[in-house]
């Protein structure tokens, strides 16, 4: 996407997230960078439907961007040696074409509302689209509750290049994790591998789930993600394909001691 394309789709659409708001950008964040100023608007707004003008405008920008960054997929990853279905990346999971990606939400389940946190849980609802938003509110509001931890949903992953999210609450141990935040976060594991079974999907790539914010020790979650993720496969016979996406230099050096590579 040529520089003055995305310069018009992002002044059409921070116009028209402003007009429909209410309110400026600049009431959001002190920015004159038309980006920063969409996504800050996007990531505070209801999920309300969108008309097809700005559906349009929006889903060219995010895949014109995405595309510019370059699209990656398993191919790319590192193979286990001993373990074929085992493979680990390090990049921007929103680049990732995977069947599935996994989103680690919170229990609201509707995304991170805070203007430019660069958490995972923000970065795919704003690569997605308004349109994810939309449909998790549409899941939450037929579920009647919040989402429970260890848990999975699916959705579309709309402008992403995969074809599925699977969006799963991780325990919050602030450092300190206990028993029931160990099989809380193992049962992450399940209920995502689960969902991809059940929707009949060949790959699928893990965020480091509740390692953020939710302050799981790294190589502790690295532990049981990798123990949990075999044992399924396992019990399972199931041929899925499965890489830990990685975004820190930390984070790829622990799984690649746990997957011998």
């Amino acid at each position: 996407m040529d520089a003055k394309r995305q310069t018009e789709l992002l002044d059409y659409l921070v116009q028209r997230l402003e007009d429909e708001r209410g309110h400026r950008a600049c009431e959001l964040v002190s920015t004159d960078d038309p980006w920063l100023q969409f996504r800050a608007l996007v990531n505070t707004r209801p999920p309300w439907p969108a008309d097809e003008a700005f559906l349009a405008a929006q889903d060219e920008l995010l895949q014109g961007m995405i595309a510019e960054s370059g699209v990656h997929g398993m191919d790319e990853a590192l193979t286990c040696a001993d373990d074929g279905r085992l493979r680990l990346w390090r990049g921007d999971i929103t680049t990732f074409s995977a069947d599935a990606i996994v989103n680690a939400a919170n229990s609201q389940m509707l995304g991170c509302w805070a203007p430019l946190h660069y958490c995972i849980d923000n970065a795919i609802h704003t690569f997605a689209g308004v349109q994810l938003r939309l449909e998790c509110a549409r899941i939450m509001e037929a579920q009647g509750h919040e989402e429970p931890t260890g848990r999975a949903k699916v959705t579309p992953a709309y402008n992403l290049p995969a074809k599925r999210v699977i969006h799963t609450v991780g325990p919050i141990a602030n450092g300190m994790p206990t028993a029931r935040h160990r099989v809380e976060l193992a049962s992450s594991y399940v209920s995502c591998l689960d969902a991809a079974a059940a929707e009949g999907l060949d790959s699928i790539a893990f965020c480091c789930i509740s390692t953020g914010v939710f302050g799981f020790p790294q190589r502790e979650a690295a532990q049981i993600a990798v123990r949990t993720v075999r044992k399924w496969l396992d019990d399972n016979q199931s041929g899925i394909v499965v890489a830990f996406n990685v975004f820190l230099e930390a984070d790829e050096a622990i799984y690649a001691e746990l997957l011998g590579l």
